[in-house]
């Protein structure tokens, strides 16, 4: 007989084991056999505690506490199911299985509610297998649609559809139905950062996922000798990029501590010890929660790379290949997060996300809120991942009151 978990601790370390990996971690990515296991293990876990399941052709998995009319709005509650390579435990895992909790908890205290409830276990997030991050969430809010899928291909050249067949599913041109009766969108994630661990706090409640830009940098010069080509006669690709770099750092540093920016990417061509490199290509990305202070940023470093290019005798590219505009959290369902953390006592930061979440998707078309947990030394995407027994629980309790208010309008403080 199969075993089903019957707490939060229990459910993080069951869901955990689908894609257990021997050196630590999870490895979930769509449609592998562990994400279709972990898929079909929620939907048996769900119809146990008495929610209605559904598939979506994506993948996506639905389990609905159902009003008495199948017309009445939905109040959807979730997270992502898939991880990256060797990934935490409580990623997107978490929202999922707090979710599910906290539907049973409403069905036996309170019965049936007046606006369906219904969690989402959404197939994709991470975009770890297929170069297409939220695919689970775009499909249901028409932010993405099926031409979108075509051609994409994993590192092994597998197509998306092909893929998504084998595990059983499939979309066709014009047979998936967006969503319109999603009447708020919540969504229980750790934070995957360190404040608030550092500021002692045990709920985030997030205004705003920031927004960001990703810059690809090529920058060329001429490959020599090293010891032949004097200082003054070359044209070093990685003396200006080193120059790049450092105006970068500097000029975040004359911005509110809300813009961040990284190098994370960096090659040498030829990549040889005694060859003056003839060519390099990195990366920026940069972040903010407002656009305009964003936009001004990147317009202002992009100006200074092609200075110092100019002035180094340097051929410079700059690609822009990823951007994402700040997204705001609803500001009434904020403001009832707030409430309940005031009236039970938990300690609570307003706050914004560094990281993008199906959140910012949800957010174009219903009212959507974001609830972080903290996350111990900040760690995640990591086997090391780890948030407490206790921020869990407090997180959980947390999201319990809000759906009741939200879901059982007839009791004190519903509805939107």
């Amino acid at each position: 007989m199969k075993q089903f978990p019957n707490n939060l601790a229990e459910a993080i370390e069951w869901l955990s084991s689908f894609g257990a990996v021997s050196e630590g971690g999870v490895t979930r990515t769509l449609y592998s056999k562990p994400w279709k296991e972990a898929q079909q293990a929620l939907r048996e876990w769900m119809e146990l505690l008495g929610l209605k399941t559904k598939f979506d052709s994506l993948g996506n998995l639905f389990g609905r506490l159902p009003t008495a009319d199948p017309e009445d709005p939905t109040i959807l509650v979730g997270s992502h199911v898939d991880t990256v390579i060797s990934g935490g435990k409580y990623d997107g895992a978490y929202g999922i299985v707090a979710a599910i909790l906290a539907l049973s908890h409403l069905k036996k205290e309170y019965g049936q509610p007046i606006l369906n409830l219904e969690v989402v276990s959404l197939c994709e997030e991470e975009g770890s297998r297929f170069p297409i991050a939220c695919s689970g969430s775009g499909l249901v809010t028409g932010t993405y649609s099926f031409a979108d899928m075509i051609g994409v291909r994993d590192s092994n050249g597998m197509g998306f559809e092909t893929a998504m067949k084998e595990a059983g599913f499939g979309l066709e041109a014009d047979n998936y139905t967006v969503r319109n009766d999603i009447h708020a969108f919540v969504e229980l994630h750790i934070e995957q950062g360190p404040s608030l661990e550092k500021l002692a706090k045990s709920i985030g409640i997030v205004q705003t996922i920031i927004g960001q830009k990703r810059f690809r940098i090529t920058v060329k010069g001429e490959p020599n000798h090293a010891g032949t080509t004097l200082m003054k006669w070359r044209k070093d690709a990685l003396s200006g990029g080193v120059l790049m770099i450092h105006e970068l750092y500097e000029l975040a540093k004359e911005y509110d501590e809300n813009l961040v920016t990284t190098v994370g990417q960096l090659f040498v061509e030829p990549n040889v010890s005694n060859v003056i490199p003839g060519q390099i290509v990195f990366t920026v990305d940069a972040r903010h929660p407002v656009e305009s202070v964003l936009s001004s940023f990147c317009e202002r470093f992009t100006s200074r790379f092609l200075a110092i290019a100019a002035s180094a005798g340097l051929e410079i590219e700059i690609e822009k290949w990823h951007e994402v505009l700040p997204v705001q959290m609803d500001p009434s369902l904020n403001e009832r997060i707030e409430t309940i953390c005031v009236k039970e006592k938990v300690s609570y930061h307003v706050m914004n996300s560094g990281a993008g979440h199906d959140a910012q998707l949800f957010a174009q078309v219903c009212p959507t809120t974001l609830i972080f947990v903290p996350s111990q030394g900040g760690i995640s995407h990591s086997p090391l991942e780890y948030t407490s027994p206790a921020d869990l629980e407090k997180g959980l309790e947390v999201l319990i009151q809000l759906l009741h208010q939200l879901a059982y309008p007839q009791q004190k403080g519903g509805a939107l």
